[in-house]
């Protein structure tokens, strides 16, 4: 995995490398929240692992700019602050795991298997909002584990937004998956998505302007 670490303190933190890329993970690492911030938002990870208490941008704040810039990566948060509040806080932030310093090394590689296998482990359901899900196997949309009907297209635009949850759809990729590139505009594209909003009973399509639509990772 290609893996971004921030850690101030300098010892650890080229020991958590060290070990991990014996592991065989590719490290990057950081000591400045703002600078690995800045790295998250322009390159791709397979995982972040995060301090809280770090300079410029603390390990929290981090997470809460990259998920609104709606930017999804496996998070585990490395620290030493043991209030449940902290801990609490992390979690509803989205992170996958938390561990209290002092850690084993080992303790860490074992939860980065668990990661790997998760990313590995075919996903056959795609959790979309608190009760639709999609099932990538028979592309149907499912409300409280019950199938809906759907037209053909609006079944298309549920396919292409689903397995591309988190990122945004633009009209041109909805031309060429939707309408088999036939010339459409972005108007008849606006259309039949707003028709097939107003069929569900959630709000999981959300409007990007300017841009396309996007259904976010709940």
């Amino acid at each position: 995995m290609k893996i971004l670490l921030l850690e101030d303190e300098v010892m650890l933190n080229e020991s958590i490398c060290e070990y991990l890329e014996t592991q065989g993970h590719k490290v990057e690492s950081f000591v400045d929240g703002e600078e690995a911030y800045e790295a998250i938002l322009t390159k791709a990870y397979d995982l972040l692992i995060l301090d809280i208490n770090v300079p410029n941008m603390d390990g929290l704040s981090i997470l809460e700019k990259v998920h609104a810039a709606k930017v999804h990566v496996p998070t585990i948060y490395i620290s030493a602050l043991v209030e449940i509040e902290d801990i609490s806080r992390a979690y509803d932030l989205g992170c996958y795991d938390y561990l209290k310093k002092p850690f084993h090394l080992k303790e860490l590689a074992l939860r980065l298997d668990r990661i790997k296998i998760a990313n590995e482990t075919p996903r056959v359901h795609l959790r979309l909002s608190k009760n639709y899900s999609y099932d990538q196997e028979h592309s149907v949309l499912l409300f409280k584990q019950e199938a809906q009907t759907l037209t053909k297209r609006q079944a298309q635009i549920i396919d292409l937004l689903a397995r591309n949850r988190g990122m945004i759809v633009d009209f041109e990729q909805f031309g060429a998956y939707v309408w088999d590139e036939q010339a459409v505009d972005n108007a008849t594209i606006r259309a039949e998505v707003n028709r097939l909003k107003k069929s569900l009973q959630e709000d999981i399509i959300v409007n990007v302007r300017g841009m396309g639509y996007m259904i976010e990772k709940p």
